[in-house]
């Protein structure tokens, strides 16, 4: 934590092997949907990572499934992977952060990130890990807060405005920063 100007900023820096799930699934681009989906099946997961000579080229998921071969009534038996595969692959490395994973996510508009080292897939994380963690986050982070009212100190969050401040004051049963003391004493 650093102090800056009467407020702190908490930087958590959560790396991405801390939240990736290890062994995702994978599937050879010369597998059909139905490998695909029995894959998905057996891992009980949403998506499997399309390989090709031990490289990931692409991926499929269940809304590809969905989407390119049930509404448009084929059999998932004699599709090949490579004809609905989502491509390019977009992959993170695993020296990278959770934020840097989120980034990529809203920015590339996707749900699953395959982690590589080496060019190899090692993990995937998916909005569903990213959002754990910041729930988790989050819950810690109420809970340090009413430990630090319990104790009285006066490090938290205002009550009024809901920013950080290592400068609360109580004032009328309420936790309140500089500036909404100052508003108080105005009013």
């Amino acid at each position: 934590m650093a102090n800056h100007n009467d407020s702190i900023h908490l930087e958590v820096r959560v790396p991405i092997r801390e939240v990736m799930r290890s062994h995702p699934t994978t599937i050879d681009v010369h597998e059909t949907v139905a490998d695909a989906a029995r894959a998905m099946c057996r891992d009980e997961v949403g998506s499997c990572i399309v390989l090709e000579s031990n490289l990931p080229i692409g991926i499929i998921t269940e809304e590809d499934i969905n989407c390119k071969v049930v509404a448009q009534d084929r059999k998932p038996g004699s599709v090949q992977i490579s004809d609905i595969m989502s491509t390019p692959l977009i992959t993170i490395g695993a020296e990278k952060l959770v934020a840097d994973a989120a980034s990529m996510m809203v920015r590339h508009r996707v749900r699953r990130l395959p982690v590589v080292e080496n060019q190899q897939v090692i993990g995937m994380v998916t909005v569903r890990d990213i959002l754990t963690v910041a729930n988790e986050m989050n819950e810690l982070m109420a809970d340090l807060i009413e430990i630090n009212r319990e104790e009285n100190y006066e490090i938290g969050v205002c009550d009024r405005c809901g920013t950080m401040s290592d400068d609360l004051m109580r004032i009328d049963a309420l936790m309140l920063c500089p500036a909404c003391r100052e508003e108080e004493r105005i009013s």
